[in-house]
């Protein structure tokens, strides 16, 4: 069978979770907008007899696509990266060899090509941080307690349906940032000021605010044909919302075109925030 020009098939083929395949990989591929990729991601390629199944379902996809795959391999250990390169019939890209080496080179010492070190249990204080932040903000989402407010690090508040959550568990899961959120809802925008709450922590507050079209959209989604959704409360509602962040002079984002990495990283860069990395 010949393959479709602009289709292609990529492996991720990693000894660990295949994150740090995937996340690198990833990102060089959107640099060509006028293919569609196949991912297949492969964990835990970490013994000879899991290294020889994972070369045979790259070689079978091989010859039933009569084309051969790419591969983004992050395998530490050298033996086992060699195979891959050796039987595999794909473009073989070895991000961790690719790097390693010349950072020896630098360094003047060799690198332990331990498994694991990026995103496992290497470091015990940085995952139970970052476990920890996750059970926090997941106890905060949506303004579900205020119990231990004095423990965020920062506390996002907007409208419904602005990103907040999703941007609040990114921080958590990919940061360590013990991150709350508070819905801003009419009885607010009646009263014209913030959730007594929130009144104690104005130096931890985020803004994230939204174009009402968009809003309408997503809302749309959610609860079709609701007052909720209509274009006409999104306005009011955000136009009241963004009131309420300027009078309290609290850094503010507009969310409507950025992706929940682009969010969270601005915010981590803006309020200055210690994140930890894994």
């Amino acid at each position: 069978m010949i393959a479709d020009p602009g289709r292609r098939t990529i492996f991720f083929l990693s000894d660990r979770t295949g994150i740090t395949a995937e996340v690198l990989g990833n990102s060089l591929l959107t640099q060509f907008e006028n293919f569609q990729f196949r991912r297949i991601t492969i964990p835990f390629v970490d013994s000879p007899e899991r290294v020889a199944e994972a070369v045979q379902e790259v070689n079978a996809t091989a010859a039933r696509e009569s084309r051969r795959p790419i591969v983004f391999s992050s395998i530490v250990d050298v033996a086992m990266s060699a195979i891959i390169h050796r039987e595999a019939n794909a473009l073989t890209l070895d991000l961790f060899q690719m790097f390693l080496t010349p950072l020896e080179q630098e360094l003047g010492t060799p690198g332990v090509h331990a498994a694991g070190r990026s995103h496992g249990l290497a470091n015990l204080h940085d995952y139970f941080t970052r476990m920890e932040a996750i059970n926090f903000t997941q106890a905060h989402d949506d303004g579900a307690t205020t119990r231990e407010l004095d423990k965020a690090q920062v506390i996002l508040v907007g409208v419904s349906r602005c990103g907040k959550t999703p941007t609040s568990l990114y921080l958590a899961m990919q940061f360590g940032v013990r991150a709350a959120n508070f819905p801003l809802t009419p009885d607010d925008f009646a009263a014209r000021k913030l959730p007594k709450s929130l009144g104690g922590y104005l130096d931890k507050l985020f803004g994230l605010t939204i174009l009402p079209e968009r809003l309408r959209e997503i809302r749309e989604e959610r609860r079709p044909g609701s007052n909720y959704a209509l274009l006409e409360t999104c306005r009011q509602e955000v136009r009241e919302a963004e009131n309420l962040m300027q009078n309290a002079r609290m850094p503010m984002l507009d969310t409507t075109s950025k992706s929940i990495e682009e969010i969270a990283t601005t915010i981590l860069h803006r309020a200055k925030l210690e994140r930890h990395t894994y």
